[in-house]
């Protein structure tokens, strides 16, 4: 049954994944770290749009925030959602 619970793991990265912000958001911080406003500015959202794409992400352990004096720089920390990616584009 410990198969049984990979496939559950990356099936959940994959629902992380299943949306079109996200899948860009994802995308945009594998080709270059960025902070919400940055994302913000690229994807034409509201900041609390994004702050939920974000909170999904790193929920689903995808991505990770690290502050910057007053910002947060976001970065890709998960291996196979980089291999996805570079699948799909």
């Amino acid at each position: 049954m410990e198969d049984a619970k990979i496939y559950e793991q990356k099936a959940e990265k994959i629902k992380a994944l299943a949306h079109p912000h996200r899948l860009c958001i994802v995308k945009g911080l594998i080709d270059n770290k960025c902070n919400v406003t940055k994302i913000q500015e690229c994807l034409k959202l509201p900041q609390s749009t994004v702050s939920q794409h974000l909170a999904k992400l790193k929920a689903a352990g995808i991505i990770e925030g690290k502050r910057n004096g007053l910002e947060i720089c976001y970065s890709v920390v998960d291996e196979d959602v980089i291999d996805i990616i570079s699948v799909l584009f």
